[in-house]
């Protein structure tokens, strides 16, 4: 059944949820909705994700963050969509990135990253790497010790943000110099490392020249 709050919306004349037995193509079929009338305490993620359906390709467009909105909880919820959108990456990785074929997390013949998932850092296989840092993220995102709020956060759990992207971002980097063909097919169709780069460039979360994946933008200029 239809749950009462639903039934209020629908009868306004708009329900922001896909209902079951909803058609793919019906999927998110609904009209944007302004940030200032968002009353969720989601709504910075779905501000976000409404720009991402509206227009992926459109970088800066989703980078600016609207009028009121906390710039610790915008970073916040940029990472933690990055990481969500990042799961589908390594999932096509998967069938590329065996612990035979890639027994080390690099990128180039100059980098070799060690796995923090562990007592101490060590060697991973690529794909190993890329699921234990994923989860790690997951883990530290969801932690009610740093972010038991989605609304406000400390400034001592944003100084976490940066070791999260720097890590992720080594996902992309392995992807782009070792599997550039599976690489070029995901960035096509989420502009996520494009994103993702222009990102951390303008929050100050990681340096330029730990950014080795090529990016066309103004921010990306060495």
């Amino acid at each position: 059944g239809i749950r009462s709050g639903d039934k209020l919306r629908m009868a306004q004349g708009v329900l922001r949820r896909n209902l079951p037995g909803t058609k793919n193509e019906d999927v998110y079929a609904w009209p944007d909705e302004p940030f200032e009338e968002m009353e969720s305490t989601l709504s910075v993620q779905q501000y976000i994700q409404q720009l991402i359906r509206k227009d992926y390709k459109d970088v800066d467009g989703l980078l600016e963050p609207p009028d009121g909105c906390d710039e610790g909880v915008w970073k916040y919820e940029h990472i933690r969509q990055f990481c969500m959108q990042l799961n589908s990456l390594a999932v096509m990785l998967q069938e590329k990135c065996s612990p035979s074929g890639c027994t080390q997390m690099t990128a180039t013949e100059q980098w070799i990253f060690l796995c923090a998932a562990h007592k101490a850092p060590k060697e991973c296989p690529a794909i190993d790497y890329t699921r234990h840092t994923l989860d790690g993220a997951a883990s530290l995102l969801n932690s009610n010790k740093y972010f038991p709020s989605r609304v406000s956060i400390r400034e001592a759990s944003l100084q976490k943000l940066s070791s999260v992207c720097r890590r992720v971002y080594r996902i992309f980097s392995h992807a782009y110099y070792h599997h550039r063909g599976l690489y070029d097919e995901f960035e096509d169709s989420t502009f996520l490392c494009k994103r993702f780069s222009v990102f951390v460039m303008k929050y100050n979360l990681m340096s330029r020249d730990n950014l080795i994946v090529a990016i066309e933008h103004p921010l990306m200029a060495k």
